[in-house]
């Protein structure tokens, strides 16, 4: 098995942490992803009519600059407030800005892969932040261990307000010889100064096992849809096959979403030949369907999913459901069924502009609405993992 318990138990902390809070930000907000289909790009505007632009604005700027007591932000920090406010005004959560240290880290998290030291940077309630190395990372093998307080990154003192992102950007960097940061930590009641060579880091998206209850069951847990999440999820079927599995469990449940085509890869896997979605955009419609041949369009299937579960999860889910594939087990999903493209502006920030909306195979929209479980479950309050036990239960009574 490719994941060691060692690694899962690192993971955890991260996905119940900083990095499941950047999802939350990156995916769970924005959507569906169409960086493959329409790649993040310099946007160049057209010039705009004589009786274009925003006069009121201009106004308002100058009379600040007449008569304002305290000092203006800068100007760059003014054009993203503008922005901020233009895309407000179109009452679309999905449609936003975002900063360039921001923008980067969510290039980064689809992709999967980047070059840095390899942790997850966490803002506790103090104001401290707090490291959570990955399994074989740089961070990890020099030394800084699981919660070590950050306090300064190459002689700059990280302070309470500093953001998360822009700290996480600070950790990365080109993969050359001797290239790096040094952190002042404080762990193991002392503090130290520690050097870190960056490396490519490689975020695993799927992990799986055979089953200990069952081992005649298959597990996989798709964490988001990156560039690597195909190629990761045959290695694990094939896996799994190899084992002898004649059921398989597939979690997506906290599964934010993440990059379209990865999801449409993932859907390949499980149906043979059939819909996935229907993108419908304001002046056309298109029918996606799957390939022949997956991995796994055989097997008695189960997928978990919870409020949690939303965008590219969703499209999964929604087109084994609605295919009679296999059943959901879990509670009603989030409803995010709209795509969002993402353009890369000038100086690194983003925007992303919601261009299309997703319906599942017999037609049923998921914006707002979000798919309803075959097997609707309240979580326990005691922290088992009901969900996973129905759906033993459930694949035990189909192999019988």
């Amino acid at each position: 098995m490719k994941q060691t318990e060692a690694k899962v138990r690192i993971l955890r902390p991260a996905l119940t942490g900083a990095f499941f809070g950047l999802l939350i930000a990156i995916a769970f907000v924005c959507g569906f992803y169409v960086r493959d289909l329409f790649p993040a790009q310099v946007y160049v505007p057209s010039v705009p009519p004589d009786d274009a632009g925003f006069p009121l604005v201009d106004e308002v700027q100058t009379l600040l600059d007449q008569i304002y007591l305290r000092e203006q932000p800068s100007y760059t920090e003014r054009q993203y407030a503008a922005i901020r406010g233009l895309l407000a005004g179109l009452d679309d959560s999905n449609t936003f800005f975002i900063d360039p240290p921001v923008a980067q880290s969510e290039a980064d998290v689809l992709a999967g892969t980047y070059g840095g030291i390899g942790v997850l940077v966490n803002r506790e309630a103090s104001g401290a932040f707090v490291l959570y190395p990955f399994a074989d990372s740089p961070a990890e093998a020099a030394g800084i261990a699981q919660g070590a307080i950050l306090l300064a990154i190459d002689g700059e003192a990280i302070t309470p307000d500093a953001q998360p992102d822009a700290i996480d950007q600070m950790l990365r960097g080109e993969v050359t010889e001797g290239n790096g940061v040094t952190l002042e930590l404080e762990q193991d009641g002392s503090t130290e100064e520690i050097f870190v060579a960056f490396d490519v880091i490689n975020v695993p998206s799927v992990v799986w096992r055979v089953l200990d209850e069952d081992e005649r069951i298959g597990y996989i847990q798709i964490l988001r849809f990156t560039a690597r999440t195909p190629e990761e999820l045959t290695t694990g079927l094939t896996e799994l096959l190899d084992n002898d599995i004649t059921g398989l469990i597939l979690d997506m449940r906290d599964n934010t979403g993440g990059l379209l085509d990865a999801s449409l890869a993932v859907a390949d896997e499980f149906l043979d030949n059939e819909p996935v979605i229907f993108e419908v955009t304001a002046n056309a419609e298109q029918q996606f369907d799957t390939s022949r041949g997956g991995l796994a369009t055989d097997v008695p299937l189960v997928v978990l999913v919870n409020d949690f579960t939303a965008s590219a999860s969703e499209l999964v889910a929604g087109a084994i459901q609605d295919n009679e594939r296999g059943i959901l087990i879990g509670q009603r999903t989030f409803g995010k069924g709209t795509v969002q493209q993402i353009f890369t502006l000038s100086d690194g920030s983003s925007v992303h502009i919601t261009s299309a909306e997703w319906l599942t195979p017999s037609r049923t929209p998921i914006a707002e609405v979000g798919l309803i479980p075959d097997i609707e479950m309240i979580p326990d309050e005691n922290g088992r993992d009901v969900e996973i036990g129905e759906a033993i239960r459930y694949l035990q009574a189909t192999l019988q």
